[in-house]
């Protein structure tokens, strides 16, 4: 296995444990490592297409689960946000009456 293969399992093994723990800081960072690292796989001298092809369906529902999870805490800030605004409106109508 080449270096690069090597280093885009690690990768990905850490991009996963990231969302695992959902360390959005983390994940940003891998992202960027991710790519640098397919792009040095996708150049190394000798690659074998099907194992390349292999790893990057799998890299695709890492991130189609890193997508549903950021999906997920968007929609959990959002009725956050929503109460908050409520909780905010029921004590001026509170105020208004006390």
């Amino acid at each position: 296995m080449s270096n690069a293969i090597q280093r885009f399992d690690q990768t990905r093994d850490a991009l996963l444990t990231a969302l695992g723990e959902r360390d959005w800081d983390a994940i940003g960072r891998l992202d960027e490592t991710c790519r640098v690292c397919i792009d040095d796989m996708l150049t190394a001298p000798v690659v074998d297409e099907r194992e390349v092809k292999a790893k990057l369906e799998g890299l695709l529902e890492v991130y189609r689960d890193l997508l549903s999870a950021t999906m997920g805490e968007r929609q959990a800030i959002a009725d956050e946000m929503s109460q908050i605004s409520q909780s905010r409106s029921a004590a001026k109508l509170y105020h208004l009456f006390s």
